[in-house]
């Protein structure tokens, strides 16, 4: 509603998890799109994730991606994360973040990115986010707030 007419296109590094839960999400609906922002070349970025089936899903969303993007490379995996966040904040119209509300726990962590998204004004969508007990679906970190989203900067 925000941006009338426009396309939608979600721009992801499709990390294990959350990241690809989102990519998913959009790409099943109707006419979107989806740019991989990739934060490592490829083959080095596949040492992050933990099985065949996930390095299968990876080969998969990248298929279906109207654009890979490639970032030059870091002095770090841990900078190379942090710039590919920037590059999507740089890049974006709005943020989806998955977040628990705390404060990065490191370069590059979705609390980073978020502080970011609100400096230069990016619409967040933020989806409260938290631990949940082994096994289980219980929270234990954000109580009554898992699951509820906030909407931050949105005139709509």
């Amino acid at each position: 509603q925000e941006f009338p007419g426009e396309p939608l296109v979600v721009a992801s590094s499709l990390a294990e998890g959350t990241d690809r839960l989102v990519a998913k999400r959009i790409m099943a609906r109707n006419q979107a799109s989806l740019v991989a922002i990739l934060p490592l070349p490829k083959d080095d970025y596949r040492k992050d994730f933990t099985s065949q089936e996930s390095n299968e899903e990876f080969d998969g969303l990248l298929k279906v991606s109207l654009e890979v993007i490639e970032l030059p490379a870091a002095r770090s995996r841990a900078e190379a994360y942090a710039v590919a966040g920037r590059f999507v904040i740089e890049h974006s119209d709005v943020l989806i973040a998955v977040w628990d509300g705390k404060e990065a726990q490191g370069q590059g962590g979705t609390g980073e990115i978020v502080a970011l998204a609100r400096l230069r004004g990016i619409p967040i969508a933020w989806v409260h986010a938290g631990n949940r007990k082994p096994g289980t679906e219980e929270p234990t970190s954000l109580g009554e707030e898992q699951g509820t989203v906030t909407f931050e900067g949105f005139s709509v």
